[in-house]
This record gives C-alpha cells, structure tokens and sequence, in this order.
C-alpha cells in the first residue's frame, strides 16, 4: 500500500513538471509503482526519497520569496 502511495506522489511531480493532463502523471506513477514494487524496500526509499527531495526543493524556493 505504501508503495501505491510514493508511485502516486511520484506520479504527481512529475505530472507538475511539465503542467499537461494528469494521464501522463498517472499512467508514469502506476509504472513507477509496479517497479517499486519489484525493486522491493530499495525501490521504496528511492521514491520516497525522489519525492521528499522535490518537497524540499519545493519549500525552499518558497522560502526565498
């Protein structure tokens, strides 16, 4: 379930990324999810740690503002 949730997340950066439909950020975190889950806990912390790395990124441009 875990792993539903980072694919989902992960599927949302990058569907911000480039600011079209959300089937692309969708189809893209479904993938990822899958992979995630073949990878085991290794695929778990790298998406984790792609998406707390874009939420990071994310607050400290906000912070610079």
């Amino acid at each position: 379930m875990i792993g539903r949730i980072v694919g989902a997340l992960v599927g949302r950066e990058l569907d911000r990324r480039d600011g079209s439909g959300g089937a692309k950020g969708a189809a893209f975190g479904y993938l990822v999810g899958g992979a995630m889950r073949r990878m085991g806990p290794l695929g778990l912390v790298l998406g984790g740690g792609y998406v707390a790395k874009k939420a990071y990124d994310r607050r400290k441009a906000r912070q610079r503002i």
